[in-house]
């Protein structure tokens, strides 16, 4: 499975959990953490999508992406544990994981899987 199929579902989920934060609560934590690291994402799997395109790896997207998802475990992580709170601490901490997870994966197996050019 490739890096941008994931990285852009996650990437629109966090956008959007942090607008939707900031239209609830009023919160701009929310919104600069999760708009900024949503577009960021979603910049990565677009970078990465296009280099798929051509048939490369794009390994600065693949770092951005395994940044974004790192961080987001570490400080939401961090959230739940002084809140308790599943919703969105405890959500975002389990995905992000899980998305680190996959991302220290593909950097540890050298990236994106190219398939030969069938002649």
């Amino acid at each position: 499975m490739h890096d941008f199929c994931f990285t852009i579902p996650y990437g629109l989920l966090v956008l959007v959990g942090g607008l939707v934060g900031y239209a609830r609560r009023g919160s701009t934590a929310s919104l600069a953490g999760g708009a900024g690291s949503g577009l960021f994402l979603l910049l990565a799997g677009f970078l990465s999508l296009k280099a798929f395109e051509k048939r490369r790896n794009s390994y600065p997207a693949l770092i951005i992406e395994t940044v974004c998802a790192l961080v987001l475990t570490i400080l939401m992580g961090q959230r739940y544990l002084e809140t308790s709170k599943i919703m969105p601490a405890g959500v975002v901490a389990a995905l992000s994981a899980l998305m680190s997870g996959f991302y220290l994966y593909k950097i540890a197996t050298g990236g994106n899987h190219i398939p030969s050019k069938a002649d």
